[in-house]
């Protein structure tokens, strides 16, 4: 029975034939939607826990849909054709859905084929990659439901290789195609082995012949762990050629993929199939960004999960991978909402089988520490392990603390992102179980180096930890007897070196400084307050420097000073700082005037590197201070002690993201004002006046839409600030990458000339920071891999320094 006749048959209890017929017609101009409303929740919802069993329900709704495509055939296409790719994990119940729906009407079957085939070459041409595969797996699962034929679909799979295998295009393109093959055949490849075998085993020898030719220098940035693993970091389109092998081997049987066909093998059988349509893949374009190679995060293996337990499935399993992409799936479906994650982690459908814990968080973590940047907010993942933690408290905290164990251990050879990932991850967590650790068993880290990873790590995580406490309550976690101490951080309070009891310090200096408080608290205007500072020499002038364009004592004063007053709170730092903006920004006309300016915000906080950072966020924001200037101000010799902390980073990368952005921001505004000006070219030739133009625009896109037309004049001028930001973040680059090769390049000639090894941990820290920024700004970077080609790493740099350049490269050849 359609569900429109089901809707108008229901009769409200205890009303009159008169009042329910009112009812009725008052509902009538909203039937419509409420009937296409109920098919798609029917649609989306089937597969979910119900008392009736998947295979009812699967019958039950092909007769709604069956005597509803009359009247919305159009709409059950459109929902049909969008929850095969919005909703992967129920890929085999949609195909089922469909095989039902051929059997009873041939031609919708056709129709949505064609759909689906239209789509999925809409996907491959806007770049939608993920759709696109997942496209291709419900095609390539409508042939075990008789809905496509076998013959058709070995068709689109030598397409795609044709593809896969033209010259003169990026690997990370062909790969894709490759991966999107792979990827649909533990669904469809015992329907192919059964009814194609020679096809198949023709296919497996083309892309064994691809995967053997691959180059894989993209593969060591990518990894987390930099060395030799107990679990092997493998590259995830090798990794899943293994996986897939090993089906062949075991012929095409798999034990995870739920497949409800089976129950109406005989219906379906009966039923006609068709073909897929041609599919041209579009040409190669360099404005098309392609998914960028990964590694398959790997922490667990059997051994570590109880042995009473299910097992946990091998690396080369393809059960590993599906129930690794089942969750990866669960977990961008529901991330937004923890509750709701933890809650649909925690009921897998198949969680009987498997270690299930471990899985969810290797999987997690291995989303944590992704590169070259995590999907969603590193935050996000944190606040899901908590969730989890709250949900199944026997379990999950358990497994947790062993992972947490598991990557300490193993914290000598993981790359700088990785680290900071995770201290900025485990000191999150601690403030949410009242900073709570077995510290004891971190204790030997103590007798280590200080540039050791383990006792540095332990550092940062109690800085983190600071961030989020208070100083005493972080003295007060750690053992008292064990010398914990000499790891805690330094007391967060600025050093002010113009106090009047400081002998190291020209009392003329104190005397000017003291007037200045004065005249602050006094509040009289900034121009007057800088005034007591006018009668201080200047020491470039008196080292020689007659002409010297500023003055580094007023500066190092006026900061110092600003900053001391301000030290209560974050507030009261940038009030002072915006007080005597316009003073602050006179005295930073130079770049070395500016490096003054963070240098003295260096000396006074040096002991509150979260303080520091919230500053020179603000300077930057305020354009006291400019980014170039920054940069040169982390590498200079007064940082190099502090060059391993991970604060460093912090601006570094802060900074790189404010001239980006800014960069981003002066591009859509150039795009869309040739938008405008390109619009109003066309409403000029239509309209009878630039008013009317200027009325128009404004009707139809609301008041953000200037009224009048941008100029070309305007354009030129925008032209112009878009090439000088994009001069600026070419130059900041330039900067950060020769700093990069000079401090590396020296310590490397000395370890030499001393006749040590240059690999020490200082090395590895650095060289891994030179990566993660190629990483971390990889699509920023990218655009001036010819300039940095020339002017920098050229053939006379160090191979070690070089290498990780070519690395870059290789993530997008």
């Amino acid at each position: 029975m359609p569900l429109a006749c089901i809707l108008n048959c229901r009769n409200p209890i205890g009303h009159s034939p008169k009042m329910a017929g009112h009812m009725r017609k008052r509902r009538r101009g909203h039937e419509q939607a409420d009937i296409e409303d109920r098919l798609e929740s029917l649609i989306k919802r089937v597969g979910e826990k119900s008392s009736s069993s998947l295979e009812s329900n699967l019958e039950g709704l092909t007769s709604v849909l069956e005597a509803d495509l009359s009247t919305y055939k159009n709409k059950i296409l459109r929902i049909l054709t969008d929850c095969a790719v919005l909703m992967p994990d129920k890929c085999s119940v949609y195909s089922t859905l469909v095989g039902l729906l051929n059997a009873k009407n041939y031609n919708f079957g056709g129709e949505l084929v064609e759909s689906m085939a239209k789509h999925l070459k809409d996907y491959l041409k806007n770049c939608e990659w993920e759709k696109a595969r997942y496209s291709v797996r419900f095609l390539s699962d409508l042939v075990n439901c008789h809905v496509v034929s076998a013959g058709s679909l070995i068709q689109l799979y030598d397409t795609m290789m044709e593809a896969a295998l033209e010259p003169n295009t990026p690997q990370v393109r062909r790969d894709w195609f490759v991966y999107a093959i792979l990827s649909a055949l533990p669904w469809v490849g015992r329907e192919l082995f059964e009814k194609k075998e020679r096809d198949l085993d023709r296919l497996k020898e083309t892309i064994d012949s691809y995967i053997s030719r691959r180059v894989k220098d993209h593969l060591v940035s990518l990894r987390v762990w930099t060395g030799q693993t107990l679990h092997p970091q493998e590259e995830y389109l090798e990794c899943l050629w293994f996986q897939i092998c090993k089906l062949r081997n075991d012929y095409w049987q798999e034990k995870h993929i739920v497949r409800p066909y089976l129950a109406f093998d005989t219906l379906l059988s009966e039923a006609l199939q068709h073909s897929l349509p041609p599919l041209n893949p579009p040409r190669h374009t360099e404005s098309m960004v392609y998914p960028m190679p990964k590694v398959i995060f790997r922490m667990f293996d059997y051994t570590d999960c109880p042995e009473l337990g299910p097992v946990l499935p091998g690396a080369h399993s393809i059960e590993r991978y599906l129930i690794e992409e089942h969750l990866s799936q669960i977990l961008d479906q529901n991330i937004p909402e923890r509750k709701e994650c933890a809650a649909a982690l925690l009921a897998f459908p198949q969680k009987s089988k498997v270690p299930l814990e471990y899985m969810i968080i290797e999987v997690i973590l291995g989303e944590l520490f992704r590169l070259p940047t995590p999907q969603y907010l590193e935050i996000a993942y944190g606040s899901l392990m908590i969730e989890l933690c709250k949900s199944q408290p026997s379990t999950i905290p358990q497994v947790l603390a062993q992972a947490v164990e598991i990557l300490f251990d193993r914290i000598d050879t993981m790359n700088p992102s990785s680290f900071d990932r995770f201290a900025n991850w485990f000191s999150y967590h601690l403030s949410n179980f009242q900073f709570k650790w077995s510290w004891y068993d971190w204790t030997p880290c103590l007798e280590m180096e200080q540039d050791h990873p383990k006792p540095r790590f332990v550092q940062e995580v109690l800085e983190k930890c600071l961030r989020l406490s208070y100083y005493q309550r972080v003295v007060d976690i750690v053992p008292k007897e064990k010398n914990f101490e000499k790891l805690l951080p330094p007391k967060p309070e600025p050093r002010y070196k113009y106090t009047e009891d400081n002998n190291n310090v020209d009392p003329v200096v104190v005397i000017a400084a003291q007037n200045l408080i004065a005249s602050v608290k006094r509040k009289t205007t900034p121009e007057e307050a800088f005034l007591t500072l006018r009668d201080l020499p200047n020491p470039l002038q008196e080292e020689g420097e007659p002409d010297a364009p500023y003055n580094p004592l007023k500066i190092d004063v006026l900061v110092q000073t600003l900053l001391y007053l301000g030290a209560k709170s974050f507030t009261h730092a940038f009030q002072a700082l915006a007080k005597y903006h316009q003073i602050l920004k006179a005295l930073g006309s130079y770049e070395e005037a500016q490096i003054c300016i963070l240098r003295s915000v260096y000396e006074i906080w040096h002991d509150h590197p979260q303080m520091m950072t919230v500053l020179v966020d603000k300077m930057l924001r305020t354009e006291i201070v400019e980014c170039s200037a920054v940069a040169n101000w982390l590498f200079s010799r007064d940082m190099m002690q502090d060059l391993t902390r991970m604060y460093i980073w912090e601006i570094l990368d802060m900074t790189i993201r404010k001239m980006s952005k800014r960069v981003a921001k002066l591009e859509r505004e150039l795009a869309e004002s040739k938008e405008k000006l390109k619009a109003a070219a066309t409403s000029d030739g239509s309209s009878d006046s630039e008013a009317e133009y200027g009325r128009g625009r404004k009707r139809k896109h609301g008041v953000d839409m200037p009224s009048e037309k941008p100029t070309e004049e305007m354009i030129e001028r925008m032209e112009d600030k878009v090439e000088h930001a994009q001069t600026d973040q070419k130059n900041l680059f330039l900067i950060i990458f020769q700093r990069f090769i000079m401090i590396l390049s020296e310590y490397i000639v000395r370890c030499d000339t001393d006749g040590k090894d240059f690999k020490t941990h200082w090395y590895r820290w650095t060289l891994g920071r030179l990566q993660q920024v190629f990483l971390t700004h990889n699509e920023q970077v990218h655009r001036y891999s010819d300039t940095l080609e020339t002017l920098l790493f050229t053939s006379d740099v160090d191979s070690h320094i070089s290498e990780t350049f070519k690395q870059f490269l290789a993530l997008r050849s």
